[in-house]
């Protein structure tokens, strides 16, 4: 299970503007600036942030479950089994990571990956329609 996680850890940890460190529960966290877009346990949990009604949808369509603690939230949880759980695991992550960038985008004085076309990324993402229009 570590290396499932360790390919995921090292692929986000990649990405523009995010920063890895120690969650505080164990596991590592991954930030954008002042956001956490989820983190991952050892163990193979994995919880991302959403806003709620992108939560809502996202399981809705069966691509993740509610959070393990807190299911009302927008937090959801992704369980990492093994290696083919891993293109998932980072589809999840990619389109937290996205709509974190196009929020912050309105926000001023907030250091953002410039160079990224959200747009054509939430759309290389393939997403359904109703997730497609929540973003």
């Amino acid at each position: 299970m570590t290396d499932t996680i360790d390919i995921i850890v090292a692929d986000v940890s990649e990405w523009d503007g995010v920063k890895t460190g120690e969650h505080r529960y164990g596991g590592t966290e991954f930030s954008l600036g002042p956001r956490e877009i989820g983190h991952v346990h050892r163990w193979g949990i994995l919880d991302i942030a959403f806003p709620r009604r992108v939560r809502n949808e996202l399981v809705a369509e069966g691509k993740t479950g509610p959070h393990h603690i807190y299911p009302e939230s927008g937090w959801t949880t992704f369980r990492v089994e093994g290696p083919g759980d891993v293109d998932e695991a980072l589809w999840l992550l990619r389109l937290s990571y996205l709509s974190h960038v196009a929020a912050m985008s309105d926000v001023a004085d907030t250091e953002i990956p410039s160079s990224l076309d959200v747009d054509a990324e939430f759309d290389a993402l393939e997403p359904s329609g109703e997730l497609r229009a929540l973003l």
